[in-house]
């Protein structure tokens, strides 16, 4: 298949000199998505839109998902005061198209808000760092890391769209009710595995070069003890008990202890404002539910997905469905309070894009850019595409009176 040579060798290397030649599949993922030289969202590999791409997001479609959201900020900056620097900071920020829309807004429609914002980019990928940077040249935007924002800095919010399901998971399995974690290695360390390790393949090995001298290796799934404590004691917050004879032998899903991390970065640095997440997942009851026995991980090649992340490494895009219940628990936890969860379509359509959709009717334009336009609403709407997206809000630093304020996002029209 399409694998990046070069990246496969580097994993496989890397595994062999770990010291039980293996390393977890959220070290695996991390590797494939994010190695500095030739992971994929680190390479020319990565590109993303309809022509080409492997996937698309809902920037992608219009202007329209991002003037929505800037509807949505400027109410949160009325709320805080009208805070001067309000601070946006939108972490992931793709091709900089969701950053374009918003602040072109902005500047169009409130000036004054405009002048009071501060708009901040912290972006892991130098790829499309660098494809930012370009596109909005004569914007006011910063770019930075986390680490050069301090601690309780940050008045406004910080804001994702499509993020979480990039980071790396841990995956495990139940054998005969036990929790186990699954590892990778290759098929040229199986013979160094101790004997007690059980090895599965759970999908077809792929054949990758490299690995010193050798010119053939498949990287191959193992189980074993689970790396961390963390993962029982995450399953155990959530109340979700695999002990139970509802999940069958067999069973395996993901952990994203990798969002976690993310989320206590952020609290810490939000002073007063809010979080807003958008992704794709479920409250951990249907994400954990016992007949989605195989997870939710998915990979994206050339606008396809499939469930294979050994094939194509390098060159594809590797998912997993957001677990909106950790995110909210383990929140609570770094002082974060939940404001609301809301799918998209919901939350856009109290935003005002219902009014756009009617406006269409209204607006002189050639018949092919309007349908392609009403289209294009539509598909952020849809309740079994992007309008079934889930959208997160949790708070830090507010008094009573501002948290009595309802967002307009959460606000179902009549």
């Amino acid at each position: 298949m399409d694998s990046n040579p070069a990246l496969c060798a580097a994993i496989a290397n890397y595994i062999t000199t770990s010291p039980q030649q293996r390393i977890t599949f959220a070290e695996f993922m991390e590797m494939a998505l994010y190695h500095p030289e030739y992971g994929y969202y680190s390479s020319d590999a990565l590109k993303i839109g309809f022509k080409g791409g492997d996937f698309f997001t809902s920037p992608n479609l219009c202007s329209d998902f991002g003037e929505l959201l800037a509807e949505q900020f400027l109410q949160m900056w009325e709320i805080l005061g009208k805070p001067v620097p309000f601070s946006l900071v939108e972490m992931g920020a793709g091709q900089g198209l969701l950053a374009l829309h918003i602040l072109k807004y902005h500047q169009q429609h409130y000036p004054d808000f405009f002048t009071a914002l501060e708009y901040i980019i912290v972006e892991k990928s130098p790829t499309l760092r660098q494809e930012q940077q370009q596109r909005l040249q004569d914007l006011p935007v910063r770019w930075c890391k986390f680490e050069d924002i301090p601690p309780n800095a940050i008045a406004g919010c910080f804001f994702s769209n499509e993020l979480v399901d990039a980071f790396p998971v841990h995956q495990f399995i139940l054998e005969t009710g036990e929790l186990r974690e699954i590892y990778v290695t290759t098929s040229v360390n199986l013979t160094l595995q101790p004997p007690s390790l059980e090895s599965k393949s759970f999908s077809p090995p792929l054949i990758g070069q490299g690995l010193g001298e050798r010119s053939n290796f498949a990287f191959v799934e193992v189980t074993g003890e689970p790396s961390t404590p963390q993962l029982a004691e995450h399953l155990d917050l959530l109340e979700i008990n695999l002990t139970q004879s509802t999940y069958p032998d067999g069973y395996r899903s993901e952990i994203n202890l990798a969002a976690l991390d993310w989320l206590s970065i952020v609290a810490d640095r939000l002073q007063r404002g809010y979080v807003l997440t958008i992704d794709y997942g479920y409250p951990a009851s249907r994400y954990y539910n016992p007949r989605r026995s195989q997870g939710t991980l998915q990979c994206y090649y050339h606008h396809r997905f499939h469930d294979n992340p050994y094939i194509n490494i390098g060159r594809q895009d590797i998912t997993a469905h957001v677990d909106f219940t950790a995110l909210e628990c383990w929140g609570e936890k770094y002082n974060l309070k939940n404001v609301g969860f809301i799918q998209q379509g919901l939350f856009l359509m109290a935003l005002g894009l219902g009014d756009r959709i009617a406006a269409l009717s209204y607006q002189k334009q050639p018949l092919s850019q309007l349908l392609q336009h009403r289209d294009a609403l539509h598909q952020l709407l849809d309740p079994t595409g992007l309008g079934g997206f889930g959208v997160l809000i949790q708070s830090k630093g507010l008094d009573k009176t501002e948290i009595s304020q309802p967002l307009k996002g959460l606000t179902l029209p009549e």
